[in-house]
């Protein structure tokens, strides 16, 4: 998805991540981003086709309807089509707003954000053990417990 289409929600994902679009896409493919960050910018993308996709419908009925057309080219069925075509993009874009806003929402003020910790990897203490006493024998007649 391009980040360059613009959505209605871009002054909101700038407000609470501190930054234009353009890098806060930049900072989502690095490798310490904000599991947050990154699920926005999908949200925000999502949203931006499904905006563009309103505005196409939106567009084609009014230039279908536009008073100067002949209204022998009017159809009811391409309406029709027209108006469920945008029903499906409306509930689509209303839902992404719905899931970005709660995200955005929910996220907690930039200054408790915590950044991610880098932990060095532990690595085992490798350690030589003295040499183990000979085992010992066993007894004659003794029977070897079974192993499972």
């Amino acid at each position: 998805m391009s980040p360059v289409k613009a959505s209605t929600m871009d002054g909101d994902l700038q407000k609470v991540f501190g930054n234009p679009i353009p890098e806060l896409y930049e900072a989502a493919v690095g490798h310490d981003a904000s599991p947050a960050l990154a699920r926005a910018l999908e949200l925000r993308s999502f949203l931006a086709l499904t905006e563009e996709q309103v505005a196409r419908v939106r567009d084609r009925v009014h230039a279908d309807m536009d008073p100067d057309r002949d209204m022998g080219d009017l159809s009811a069925d391409k309406l029709r089509f027209d108006a469920q075509w945008l029903e499906a993009a409306l509930d689509a874009r209303d839902g992404y707003r719905a899931a970005l806003d709660e995200l955005l929402r929910t996220m907690p003020p930039p200054e408790q954000r915590a950044r991610p910790v880098r932990t060095a990897q532990l690595r085992a203490a490798t350690a030589s053990l003295p040499p183990s006493a000979a085992p010992a024998p066993q007894r004659a007649g003794a029977a070897r417990a079974r192993r499972p």
